[in-house]
């Protein structure tokens, strides 16, 4: 025990400091509670919330999915200091009582094996960190690039202060009371199940070990009411408001953005954030939760190519600016306005509009904080309220406003990509199976559109009842959400869900990852539920079934994870599922899966320059796909070098990047490569390909008229049918082939369509109209030269949805038969933004006089 006079004095002490500490994180409390109230659900299901926020906590699994080693010596100090509220409550208590926990007992054993035990741990694990922090080559994960809008505390080295002050902070604390135990055990004598305290007993005598005690008391205890009052200010406060922020967590995906109510008619419309008060309140707890690793900067894709973005100054930014507040005074906490935009000191402008939106940064955060959001609210901000963005984006802006896609080309040319093929649209086939979501990417790009016309063949191939809305699809608003441009997103969104309501499909298949995204998750804020699923879902669904036959070749294959397919809705299975039968060498790259580098579209960045850095994005990637396979070689084999990709505007980007030059690896779709499988495996022509060229062809293109005119067994020949439905015979509306497709080489002018006239005898033998459906879709590309990005310079200073519905997955079936080389795409570089021309210079987008949303339940 402690004697009475330094018993009176330890808890004027501890009412002092621990008044200054419960106000400090009354003060910090305030602070966030300035916040927004936010658009998602925080406090449903919170015994659910609770749970987990506990097992994530204790279990370390998001601290230990990056930097492994790290991550161990960071549980050394973590596991220690929760168990040291145990043992700070304790060793209070034998200091105003005479009590002690006895090794005597199982249970007082083990509590004092654990206290020395972990003592040592936290020590070690804070010397390792620091050692790593300020000594080895490691530091360099806590620079920022020079580009980077820092903080002036940050500039004025706080991090590193803070970081110094906690180190010493930890060492004095735990070496306190490591040094009280030993001291102790020196006039007790020693105990087996405290051997570290045991150590340090012969460091002190009976005549002074009393003293030794004493201090460690104070010294222990003493030192952690001290930094109570310091507490609320430093990184060190993460240990509590990271479980907080655990409980808290957005239960959505990733790749939905919050909902935002788009009212342009009240007096003072919040339709961003401007400042830090304009922020969601959790998003204000991340500037608090986060643990200043820069492991979000590691993976960000713009901060790795060299440009202004770093995810992690933002959040830093934001404390420093909310601890600077703090100091100012309480008018911020009391419901002052901030005195600084946040592109004053969060981040630049140049930062905002670098972020691709891949959420990679929200992946790797070990406390789930969202800078992703963050940034997507200042975009909304500088659209919607400032009318300021990069000049580019107008172009994209008035495309989708005047022809509902942002290639701006007319509507009324949507289906031209499906020229020389039979693809039914919803008027011609109303209740489908299968509603093909063709998407603008697929409508208007001709390297997308190759995917678009691979797909709808293998359709056609395995009997899939399907259809197309063809002209009453508009652009899904991603592009627009992503931009900052909500206003414009709600006016396609809506449109969208109407039409689609209406349609009432079962089920709907997109090529690209954004729509799919954007209509079956986001659509549902609006009222729109839909069951949605990727192309390679519903191929790995048809390949598992039988529906389709395919031969494997010995190209070596690698896929590049879209993150809107991946990161954002977590399909990682079913495109390699299908690789895997497509090719006997498949090799995964580097960054993979969630860890997948993004390839620099996402985030309205495809319509739009990059800004300045040291390489472009796609590059990045490209240079990692090139590397891997032609360091993983072909062993000899006869095949080629194929980058698969999922997602219309990942193939744009590596397939047009700089960096990939005249040459290098195939980028194609994986229903392109699984349309070649196929026609190999029934023995049709497949064009060659190679690396260099610059344009491929599936199939050797024949005249419709002459394949349909062909003899067909009619015991051979079935009806289209429904995706795993029963081969009942019944009659299919027909539809007239489209007149023979080729790729435009840039915008045509508009010109006059003839309708083609749709009729539906009945007396038509139902053997006839398949025999010309089958034969039609196999119309193929033909060459045709891609459109050029201009040379890039760096400037001056959840659940996904599973596949098709009571269809076995690949992994459960046998394998594919022999194998056959398949030679592969060289589909040269792809369209681009700027293959037209210069864009012209546009005014300033602003929303259609008179225009409203239409309202959503």
């Amino acid at each position: 025990m402690l004697p009475l006079a330094q018993k009176i004095a330890f808890l004027v002490f501890a009412g002092i400091t621990g008044a200054f500490g419960a106000w400090g994180f009354w003060r910090l409390y305030r602070r966030i509670a300035r916040g927004r109230a936010d658009a998602d659900l925080r406090w449903d299901r919170l015994g659910a919330r609770v749970w987990y926020a506990l097992t994530t906590t204790l279990l370390q699994t998001r601290t230990f999915k990056k930097r492994p080693w790290v991550s161990f010596f960071h549980s050394f100090i973590f596991y220690g200091f929760t168990f040291y509220i145990l043992v700070n409550f304790v060793d209070t208590v034998e200091g105003y009582f005479p009590v002690a926990i006895s090794s005597g007992s199982w249970w007082g054993a083990a509590y004092n094996l654990a206290a020395d035990v972990l003592s040592v741990l936290v020590l070690v694990g804070v010397v390792a960190l620091v050692v790593r922090r300020f000594l080895l080559p490691s530091r360099r994960d806590f620079k920022f690039n020079e580009r980077t809008l820092l903080h002036e505390d940050v500039r004025r080295r706080k991090i590193t202060r803070d970081s110094v002050i906690v180190s010493a902070f930890i060492l004095f604390h735990v070496g306190s009371r490591a040094v009280g135990a030993g001291a102790k055990l020196a006039a007790e004598g020693s105990d087996r199940f405290q051997p570290f305290a045991s150590l340090l007993s012969h460091l002190f005598t009976s005549a002074n070990a009393e003293a030794w005690r004493v201090f460690g008391y104070w010294g222990a205890l003493g030192s952690v009411l001290l930094f109570l009052m310091y507490f609320p200010y430093t990184k060190h406060v993460h240990l509590f408001m990271a479980p907080l922020k655990y409980a808290v967590a957005r239960e959505v995906s990733s790749g939905v953005l919050p909902a935002l109510d788009v009212n342009l008619e009240t007096e003072e419309p919040k339709l961003g954030a401007k400042r830090l008060e304009d922020l969601g309140w959790p998003r204000l707890l991340d500037a608090y939760a986060c643990i200043q690793c820069n492991r979000c900067q590691d993976v960000c894709p713009a901060s790795a190519t060299g440009k202004s973005l770093s995810p992690a100054a933002l959040e830093i930014n934001k404390r420093m600016e909310l601890n600077s507040l703090a100091r100012a005074g309480a008018g911020f906490e009391r419901g002052l306005e901030s005195p600084r935009p946040l592109l004053q000191f969060a981040l630049s402008a140049e930062s905002a509009w670098a972020c691709t939106t891949c959420g990679a940064c929200m992946e790797v955060c070990p406390t789930q904080n969202e800078q992703m959001l963050d940034i997507i609210d200042i975009r909304r901000q500088q659209v919607m309220m400032e009318g300021e963005f990069p000049a580019q984006l107008q172009t994209a802006f008035r495309g989708m406003e005047r022809a509902s896609n942002p290639w701006g080309i007319g509507h009324e040319k949507r289906l031209e990509w499906a020229e020389g093929l039979v693809v039914p649209t919803i008027e011609e086939n109303p209740e489908p199976d299968v509603l093909y979501w063709v998407g603008c990417a697929a409508s208007y790009d001709p390297q997308s559109q190759k995917t678009a016309r691979a797909f709808v063949q293998l359709l056609t191939r395995a009997r899939v009842n399907f259809a197309v809305l063809g002209k009453k699809e508009c652009c899904t608003g991603d592009t627009a959400r992503r931009a900052g441009n909500e206003y414009l997103y709600r006016q396609l969104a809506d449109g969208n869900v109407a039409t689609l309501t209406a349609v009432r499909p079962k089920l709907i298949v997109a090529t690209c990852p954004h729509c799919m995204n954007t209509i079956g998750k986001e659509y549902r804020q609006i009222g729109g539920n839909f069951k949605v699923v990727h192309h390679t879902e519903y191929l790995e669904s048809l390949v598992a079934a039988g529906r389709l036959e395919v031969e494997a070749t010995e190209s070596s294959v690698t896929y590049h994870d879209p993150c809107y397919l991946g990161r954002h809705s977590g399909v990682y299975d079913a495109p390699r599922n299908v690789l895997k039968v497509l090719t006997n060498d498949f090799v995964e790259l580097e960054r993979t899966r969630e860890n997948s580098f993004c390839c620099g579209a996402g985030g309205a960045q495809f319509w739009k320059e990059e800004e300045a850095g040291a390489e472009r994005i796609s590059d990045n990637r490209y240079r990692e796909a090139q590397g891997r396979l032609e360091g993983h070689g072909l062993d000899g084999r006869n095949g080629e070098n194929v980058l698969a990709v999922g997602c219309p505007f990942c193939k744009s980007m590596l397939e047009s990047t700089p960096g990939k030059g005249d040459g290098g690896i195939a980028v194609k779709d994986v229903a392109e490569l699984m349309l070649e499988s196929v026609l190999r495996r029934a023995g049709e022509s497949v064009a060659p390909s190679s690396a260099g060229s610059r344009d491929h062809a599936t199939a050797v293109e024949e005249p419709v008229e002459t394949r349909a005119e062909e003899v067909v067994d009619e015991s051979t020949v079935e009806p289209l049918l429904s995706a795993g439905a029963p081969e009942t015979g019944e009659i299919v509306t027909p539809v007239v082939a489209r007149k023979k497709w080729t790729p435009k080489v840039a915008v045509p002018a508009p010109k006059v369509e003839e309708p083609v006239e749709v009729t539906a005898p009945v007396e038509e033998p139902i053997v006839q109209r398949a025999a010309e459906a089958v034969a039609a879709v196999e119309t193929q590309d033909s060459s045709a030269p891609n459109l050029v990005r201009k040379k890039w310079a760096p400037a001056a200073a959840g659940t996904s949805p599973g596949p098709m519905e009571g269809m076995p997955r690949i992994a459960e079936t046998a394998a594919v038969g022999p194998v056959l080389d398949v030679p592969g795409d060289s589909s040269g570089e792809g369209a681009s933004k700027e293959a037209a021309g210069p864009a012209p210079v546009r005014k300033k987008w602003e929303p259609k006089k008179g225009a409203k949303l239409p309202d959503s339940e």
